[in-house]
């Protein structure tokens, strides 16, 4: 009698992901937009990607050397004015720019994540804007912007920390320092994100670092998409602190793509703009978590608990 043969093996299941470097127009909403949606469709169409991020605050701008003013217990009427053209640069959620990129991930039956600053009010947010074939999908604010920053953008709450299924992936997003956040990506973990999404503008080498830990500690996917951004790409009446040299580089990129176990797939890009795409063999997620998993069986709830807010805070209720 014949003793069966090996099975089959089962078909691999992939994805391809596109991390996009370039700097965005600053001051200037619908250049972004046409920007990004050239940027998108390059992706998909050209590059075959079905998962495309773009840099932090890619929408709204990323107002690099820009001080708007700002001294300890003053600031300047420029530099209000500066912040009132920043303030009208952002994007509102629900808008026409939300409303483009969703028409234009419908059609290109793809998911994106895209960085934007969110205009809700008199407040400014770094946020993560979600798209796929159905749409908008929601999106995630920035928990705590840094240094500078918090004189820009107001605070996210717990109830804006999306993973987004998308059928064979989970999708979620850390924008910029928010990676240095331990809890942060612990509660991130536990939701069962697939692939970690970083939009950036940190250019340092420590930042690769950085991301390697991440796809390592979370047995994930790790997709980081920076700006590479220029001082010619500013309006010629600001004033970086970097130098007004025409050439002068703000934001260095270094996107890449990392495995669940730490491998570099793509990158780090440097010196210039440009698109990388990996293929990503989805099955290793479950070999990268054999041997770890830190919110399953490498936890432990006997010792170490997270408890996560997760409702709206609102200042003003019931009206």
């Amino acid at each position: 009698m014949t003793s069966p043969g090996p099975a089959a093996p089962a078909s691999r299941r992939t994805v391809t992901a596109a991390v996009v470097q370039a700097g965005a127009p600053l001051f200037d909403t619908r250049a972004a937009l046409v920007r990004a949606e050239e940027l998108v469709r390059e992706a998909v169409s050209e590059r075959g990607a079905e998962v495309v991020v773009l840099p932090e605050a890619f929408l709204g701008g990323y107002p690099k050397g820009l001080d708007f003013g700002i001294t300890v217990g003053s600031r300047t009427p420029a530099g209000r004015d500066l912040f009132r053209r920043y303030h009208a640069a952002a994007v509102d959620v629900p808008g026409p720019e939300v409303d483009a990129l969703a028409a234009l991930t419908r059609e290109l039956g793809c998911h994106a994540v895209v960085g934007a600053v969110e205009r809700r009010g008199g407040t400014l947010y770094c946020v993560a804007l979600f798209f796929g074939p159905a749409g908008y999908l929601g999106l995630h604010r920035k928990l705590m912007p840094t240094a500078a920053e918090r004189s820009l953008w107001g605070q996210g709450d717990g109830s804006t920390l999306p993973v987004i299924d998308t059928g064979t992936a989970r999708l979620g997003a850390g924008i910029c320092w928010e990676n240095y956040m331990p809890l942060f990506r612990t509660a991130m973990y536990a939701k069962g994100v697939d692939l970690w999404c970083a939009p950036t503008v940190d250019d340092r080498d420590s930042w690769q670092a950085s991301m390697r830990h991440i796809a390592l500690e979370g047995r994930c996917f790790v997709l980081s998409a920076n700006q590479y951004l220029r001082r010619d790409a500013l309006p010629s009446d600001v004033r970086p602190v970097q130098g007004d040299s025409p050439d002068t580089v703000l934001i260095g990129g270094g996107s890449v793509i990392v495995s669940p176990l730490g491998e570099v797939l793509a990158g780090p890009l440097r010196d210039g703009e440009g698109i990388l795409t990996a293929v990503l063999d989805l099955d290793d997620l479950a070999r990268a978590r054999f041997d770890f998993d830190p919110t399953g069986h490498y936890a432990r709830p006997d010792v170490f608990t997270l408890q996560v807010d997760g409702t709206v805070r609102s200042t003003v209720s019931g009206i």
